[in-house]
């Protein structure tokens, strides 16, 4: 190297060093280090990078992090450091404004800081610029773009001070107020809930700018709230107009054309059995004693396809739609209310079109023979679950003789399930005893009976059944199908499940599936009624792959079935009424398969439906839960410690199954610190402990209806205070 440089040399040096600060933005190097990287060797060169060195430090280009040890300064780590890298992933938003980055592909979530968040809100899809990784530090990063907005409709309080306005949203992913510029208020006014639109947000404005699209009405008021949660998840208050008239328009007289074209079970016996409280009846079962000795069950299906063509208003709605959601005090149909509680509803003593698999059973309810098509029948008596499992139990009533009979073959085939090596998922429904204005005035937990489980045996033959009639047939193995789908275990996950049980004193043996079943189900037994049973089974269920539709078969790992589809609730899901249309077209009609990449689109729709619906229902039962409890502040309840975390210790109340928190700072008897491999919380100066299982007496000391949050107190009995030594 020449001792003289030139300017065009000197910079090229110059630009080299800070290259090598680039490759390594977080270690402190002196001029030796450079030039060994550099492979100088000459002292009158080393004096060089020496002098360059200091005089980037002068320009800030270089900070000096200890004497003689130098790093770049971080304003200059992208023009000088490695080329970026970016991902794309999914925005999980955190009430502090700080987010995390889900990738699409596997790897570790991203961290984004508050300050890097840029624009993107919770659901996002957006692209990430990855900063150099430091040495035992998480992921970490900077969101660059957004790719596609998740939503841009939100709920929230409207706030008019000082002539201005913002909307505060409900959600806690959603840290910042939407401005409302003056002529966008729709009417609105303080204090009152609201749907915004985010309508811009400028460069330099802090807040995203929106309008007002709709006022929903005082928080608190009952359908205020659950139109709230609706509009929240972007669900459709009502129907559109288009669809209305479509509905109105179709008739509820069968003609006798289309009666000749199906197999007749009209004088055969035929129940219904569902909640007391339901008014869409798509499930109906007929029972005939057949002179061999065997039974004819027929699984009888209201056939909405008959009345719901592709291409209709309906059918783009429904399909739009996905899926009925249950909320607490209301039910949000797929379909208009004259198809699915009159038209398609297998009512009591009405002929109704039905698409069926019949089953010819043996005394061991295995299927001799099986038949699908199109019927029509007409129910002899509609019963709710309790009236049957009142005659499970021993009590006499109508048609006994042929709902035992019913019983009895649906007990075989559960046992037969249990066999194979179907999980048994245990699960508690909170249900509501609502006033006239919907408030509730106490709660019950719903449990699931025998008369529950016969109809749940027939229908998961009959969704089996069509599943393996298409698969297993040389002619239709290749077509394209709708399947309902479910994956092992992840490993990761297994593992830490089982890491948690056994530090909770139970065993799991994963040596086969068969075994692990046997685990899994001997587990939820041991857990019964005990502090930790929510927490076990919530962690089994999130162990567990999420149960989705396909059109690629991997079977149901949780049922143990190869094949298994939807095909028992086309009122009520999407994914049911396009089995049916498939099943008639290929078996019926002998017509070619349909396109797969099409269904798959629908299918990866119809799963995204029924997530949104499930978190809408949680939402709903979590808010009369915190409803509930409002007016029963200061009172004294029973309860289970459920949880552990570095927020305080939560606690499941053992009648309503409401839970909420205790604070650390309102356990005021003694410092705790957290226990967390064990689950428990320990005194610093006494030593007490509370322990997941626990039970415990709490007060509620606060309820947080907006945020559906709640605030209990635990309340000290006959506690001794006793100084460690």
């Amino acid at each position: 190297m020449s001792r003289k440089k030139n300017k065009n040399s000197l910079s090229t040096f110059v630009n080299t060093i800070l290259a090598i600060f680039g490759e390594h933005p977080f270690k402190p190097m002196n001029y030796k280090q450079i030039a060994k990287m550099m492979s100088v060797r000459d002292a009158a060169d080393k004096d060089v990078i020496h002098q360059i060195l200091v005089t980037l430090c002068n320009e800030g280009k270089l900070i000096e992090d200890r004497p003689y040890r130098y790093l770049l300064h971080p304003d200059y780590i992208r023009e000088y450091g490695p080329k970026p890298q970016y991902v794309v992933g999914i925005v999980d938003m955190k009430s502090t404004g700080k987010a995390y980055v889900i990738p699409d592909e596997e790897g570790e979530d991203i961290f984004i800081a508050a300050n890097n968040t840029g624009k993107a809100l919770h659901g996002d899809k957006v692209k990430v610029s990855m900063f150099p990784k430091r040495k035992s530090k998480k992921n970490e990063g900077e969101i660059v773009e957004i790719i596609e907005r998740a939503k841009t409709d939100f709920v929230g309080i409207f706030s008019l001070s000082h002539g201005f306005a913002f909307v505060v949203p409900d959600r806690i992913t959603m840290p910042l107020s939407i401005y409302i510029p003056k002529g966008k208020y729709k009417g609105a006014k303080d204090g009152q809930k609201v749907i915004v639109h985010l309508t811009d947000w400028p460069d330099n404005a802090k807040n995203p700018f929106g309008e007002i699209v709709k006022v929903l009405g005082n928080p608190g008021e009952n359908n205020v709230e659950m139109q709230s949660i609706l509009a929240e998840y972007e669900y459709p208050l009502d129907f559109p107009k288009a669809v209305e008239k479509e509905a109105k328009a179709i008739s509820e007289k069968i003609k006798s054309a289309e009666i000749k074209k199906r197999r007749d079970f009209r004088n055969v016996f035929t129940v219904t059995i569902d909640p007391h409280d339901a008014k869409d009846f798509d499930d109906a079962l007929s029972l005939q004693y057949l002179p061999n000795g065997n039974y004819e069950v027929g699984v009888h299906i209201a056939d909405v396809s008959h009345y719901v063509q592709p291409g209709s208003a309906i059918d783009a709605e429904a399909q739009e739609r996905g899926t009925s959601v249950y909320l607490v005090d209301r039910t949000i149909p797929m379909l208009p209310e004259k198809l699915c509680n009159m038209v398609c509803s297998l009512r009591p003593d009405e002929e109704k079109l039905a698409f069926s698999v019949i089953f010819e059973l043996n005394e061991n309810a295995d299927i001799v023979n099986k038949w699908i098509g199109k019927t029509v029948i007409k129910s002899n008596r509609r019963y709710a679950y309790e009236e049957v499992q009142e005659m499970i139990e021993g009590a006499d009533g109508d048609n006994k003789k042929e709902l035992m009979t019913l019983n009895d073959l649906a007990t075989k085939l559960r046992a037969k399930r249990m066999k194979e090596g179907c999980i048994n998922f245990h699960s508690e429904e909170v249900k509501f005893i609502l006033d006239e204005n919907g408030k509730p005035i106490d709660t019950y937990v719903k449990v699931q009976k025998e008369a529950n489980m016969l109809i749940e045996d027939f229908m998961l033959l009959a969704n089996k059944t069509i599943a393996e009639t298409m698969s297993k047939s040389s002619k239709y193995k290749d077509y394209t199908f709708v399947f309902r789908i479910h994956d092992e275990p992840n490993p990761e996950k297994l593992s830490n499940f089982i890491q948690l049980v056994s530090k909770l004193g139970y065993s799991m043996n994963i040596s086969s599936r068969e075994k692990l079943v046997k685990s899994y189900n001997a587990l939820f037994d041991a857990v019964d009624g005990k502090g930790e049973k929510n927490l076990v089974e919530s962690v089994a269920i999130r162990t567990m792959a999420k149960a989705v539709y396909s059109t690629t078969n991997i079977g149901h790992y949780g049922l143990a079935f190869p094949y298994y589809t939807h095909f028992t609730s086309p009122i009520r899901r999407y994914p049911d009424l396009m089995v049916h249309r498939l099943i008639e077209r290929y078996l019926i009609e002998n017509q070619p398969s349909v396109d797969k990449e099409e269904y798959e689109e629908l299918c990866l729709h119809a799963s995204e439906m029924e997530k949104r619906a499930a978190d809408m229902e949680r939402e709903s039962v979590k808010y009369k839960q915190a409803e509930y409890l409002q007016d029963q502040i200061g009172k004294v309840f029973d309860g289970l410690i459920s949880g552990i975390s570095k927020w305080g210790i939560y606690v499941e109340l053992k009648k309503s199954k409401c839970e909420g928190l205790i604070r650390y700072a309102d356990l005021d008897d003694d410092f705790y610190y957290l226990d967390e491999e064990n689950f428990r919380v320990i005194g610093q100066d006494y030593g007490n402990i509370y322990q997941l299982g626990d039970e415990v007496k709490i007060r509620v000391k606060d309820v947080n209806l907006i945020k559906k949050q709640l605030d209990f107190e635990m309340v000290v009995n006959n506690r001794t205070k006793k100084r460690k030594r």
